[in-house]
């Protein structure tokens, strides 16, 4: 590997497309394209992206993220929460002009990256980027699909994500082989929420090792029980005497 931990030496560029793009993409390819490069510069140049995922970006990430679109319905808002580079949702909304996407990040360097990639692909009209964490904007707005990639184990991730899912919608999570054991690890989790619906797993893309693995999990009509944010210490009560209690974050 070179100095400075850039692209090994004899790395291929991504700028060969392969033949399921024009497929997921249609008339937007060109533009899925522009977004590879961006990942494969300033993507990797502000440690957004590894400089070895360079090879697979179209295969591992544009793409494997594109196939999400298949669940997801015509006309639909979509959150895309810890966006990161902008993976789920900008490949998703390259792959469906019909949708709108809000990325939500709350890492100051990745919210200008984001703002950067959605002015140069000319997305402003179907893509917005707030910054901020999940549980920070929960209540501010909400959609009826709300996605997430890489972002925390599902006992973590549904108490981020579900209070965004609206009545009667899902959280697409997407995770890899072991969905069903962390389907199982989270059960309590989920329970916890209010949420009865039983979360699933579901395959998108090709019917072979290169499609998507997602957890869909339906929020149901119930009301959502606020969950205990994870490592949050316990209230005290106020020491006798005193005028006040330990006053609250």
């Amino acid at each position: 590997m070179p100095e400075g931990g850039g692209v090994p030496r004899g790395t291929p560029p991504p700028s060969v497309v392969p033949a399921a793009a024009a497929d997921v993409f249609g008339e937007r390819v060109e533009l899925a394209a522009a977004y590879v490069a961006y990942l494969a510069d300033a993507g990797v140049e502000r440690g957004l992206i590894g400089p070895r995922e360079v090879p697979r970006l179209w295969s591992r990430h544009l793409l494997n993220c594109a196939y999400l679109h298949e669940l997801i319905p015509q006309d639909a808002s979509v959150i895309d929460v810890g966006s990161g580079a902008g993976l789920p949702g900008i490949p998703v909304a390259l792959a469906r002009p019909d949708l709108q996407i809000r990325l939500v990040e709350p890492l100051e360097r990745r919210f200008h990256f984001l703002r950067e990639v959605v002015a140069e692909l000319g997305l402003r009209d179907q893509v917005a980027v707030v910054r901020g964490r999940a549980e920070d904007v929960a209540g501010e707005f909400s959609a009826p699909i709300v996605t997430a990639r890489a972002v925390a184990p599902l006992a973590t991730l549904y108490g981020w994500t579900m209070p965004l899912v609206q009545t009667e919608g899902s959280l697409l999570a997407i995770k890899g082989r072991s969905a069903p054991e962390e389907i199982e690890a989270a059960g309590a989790a989920l329970k916890a929420l209010g949420i009865t619906t039983t979360p699933e797993v579901v395959h998108c893309g090709p019917d072979d090792e290169t499609g998507t693995t997602v957890v869909r999990v339906g929020r149901g009509t119930g009301p959502l029980r606020k969950a205990p944010v994870a490592g949050a210490p316990a209230k005290k009560k106020p020491a006798r005497g005193s005028a006040r209690g330990a006053r609250q974050r």
